[in-house]
């Protein structure tokens, strides 16, 4: 009930098993597993993040819909390692969310943390979509991403391209310095409560 493909995997290895034998089996399992795995690589979760009364942090808003988006700021979660097997599909998905803002976009922030990995094909795709993003006057900006990453960005030499200042520690950083750049109107919860 909880994970249904856990459970057709194992009845996988079992007929497997039982048909020829341990080894390959257990080998078909492996197979299967591992492509199970690419295909959530393949297309991951991501979501729009958003502020929720009375909870702390950004939360997506396809489940929390009563979330206050701030006007002109995409805060944009991907939940996988970018990679050529997932590069294109980022890039389409955040084009998406600045075509469908209810507001123009000023700034995206990527939220970062989830994203454990970057490979050259991505680095590639990220350097094309910041292009894109910078042509349509939208600064492209990284928050909460692991120290890991950021050296593999350097590498690549994105961490120059972009700057220092396009890569903030956490999201509430990344949205103090857009609401000290853009004056616009909004009040968040904990400074009403404060």
């Amino acid at each position: 009930r909880i994970q249904r493909w856990e459970f057709w995997l194992s009845m996988a290895c079992f007929a497997g098993v039982s048909v020829f034998g341990a080894i390959p089996g257990i080998a078909l399992a492996v197979v299967i597993a591992v492509i199970e795995f690419l295909w959530d690589g393949w297309r991951p979760h991501s979501a729009v993040l958003g502020r929720v009364e009375r909870v702390k942090g950004y939360h997506d808003i396809a489940r929390h819909p009563a979330a206050r988006l701030i006007p002109g700021l995409v805060l944009f979660r991907w939940d996988a390692p970018l990679f050529f097997a997932n590069a294109e599909l980022f890039h389409q998905r955040i084009l998406d969310v600045v075509a469908n803002s209810p507001t123009p976009v000023r700034w995206l922030v990527v939220a970062a943390e989830p994203v454990t990995s970057v490979d050259v094909t991505a680095a590639d795709v990220v350097c094309e979509l910041d292009d894109t993003l910078h042509a349509a006057g939208i600064e492209f900006c990284f928050a909460e991403m692991k120290d890991p990453v950021k050296d593999k960005l350097k590498r690549f030499g994105l961490f120059a391209r972009f700057g220092q200042e396009h890569f903030f520690a956490t999201l509430g950083e990344a949205v103090s310095a857009y609401l000290a750049i853009h004056p616009v109107e909004w009040v968040d919860w904990e400074d009403r409560t404060s």
